[in-house]
């Protein structure tokens, strides 16, 4: 079997409701076995991460990291995944990297949203101005389509060109455009809380997307108290991002206190049960939402 090429183009096949969708069906099946590696010469990375669903299928998806590229010209990251019939072991497919992490990384947050989000939001903030950033204003509008975005930035600049390329409307208050908001999302490098829990109303949803390290959080403690906290997997998240970790070592948070993750959606666990409570759901990805992704990918551009 010749194994598919699917590039950057296959992204006039997709549709990011039927990929939150496919994301629940993959949490039906048997919990994913996953891996991390990492390889490293001086500042440049080798990033592999592995996943195997029982019934789904195998993926690899491997990225370099070489932060001198930008001097070159070239992007810092780059990447492909390769997927594996679960049946066989046979190749099915190369991915592009750039799709199926694009792609994974909005409807992950998307289908907390789509949950956790009281179904009449309307004013939705976007906190960073980048790739992820730009990804969930095309998400969240999908699922929303009452949406109404707002982008806030440290760089001015950035959130008047943001606004250009998303229809977004710039905002240089912080804190008021989250005491106005019904649904935030947060995709920055912040290493310290930008979000303050003080600044939070009732009802609103909070897509936390940016940290991925120990050293990275985007909203306070008091945040982490005042609101029912989700995660997208407990595997990937309460001992590898200080988003969690930082307010469980603080006390503001227990491990008990996390109400679910995505394998808990079928029992129903993983909702919203009062309009005017706060919810925050933690993005942590994963490679086994590499692997929902990529098969989703493939299945969607073959038919």
């Amino acid at each position: 079997m010749t194994p598919t090429i699917v590039g950057p183009e296959a992204e006039a096949h997709l549709d990011w409701i039927a990929l939150t969708d496919a994301i629940v069906a993959g949490h039906r099946l048997p919990k994913a076995e996953i891996a991390d590696t990492f390889l490293r010469r001086r500042a440049d990375t080798l990033l592999t991460r592995s996943a195997w669903i029982d019934g789904l299928g195998l993926a690899v998806k491997a990225a370099t990291i070489f932060p001198g590229n930008e001097s070159l010209g070239l992007a810092n990251v780059q990447g492909a995944l390769g997927l594996f019939d679960d049946r066989t072991g046979a190749l099915r497919a190369y991915l592009d990297f750039g799709l199926v992490t694009k792609w994974k990384t909005a409807a992950d947050s998307l289908l907390a949203a789509r949950l956790l989000a009281r179904p009449q939001s309307r004013n939705f903030l976007i906190v960073g101005a980048g790739a992820v950033a730009r990804s969930m204003v095309q998400a969240y509008a999908a699922a929303f389509p009452q949406a109404r975005f707002h982008v806030w930035t440290r760089s001015p600049e950035k959130a008047r060109a943001f606004a250009v390329e998303t229809g977004a409307h710039p905002v240089e208050d912080l804190e008021a455009a989250v005491r106005a908001a019904d649904v935030i999302a947060t995709a920055t490098m912040a290493t310290q809380p930008i979000i303050r829990g003080a600044w939070l109303r009732p009802g609103t949803h909070l897509d936390l997307i940016g940290a991925y390290r120990s050293d990275m959080r985007e909203v306070d403690d008091d945040a982490m108290r005042r609101a029912r906290v989700f995660v997208d997997s407990r595997a990937t998240t309460v001992h590898h991002i200080g988003e969690i970790m930082a307010p469980i070592a603080s006390g503001a948070l227990s491990e008990q206190d996390i109400v679910a993750d995505f394998y808990d959606i079928a029992e129903g666990r993983f909702a919203r049960i009062s309009d005017d409570e706060i919810t925050i759901a933690k993005n942590g990805g994963g490679a086994h939402l590499d692997l929902m992704t990529a098969d989703y990918i493939l299945r969607a551009t073959a038919g």
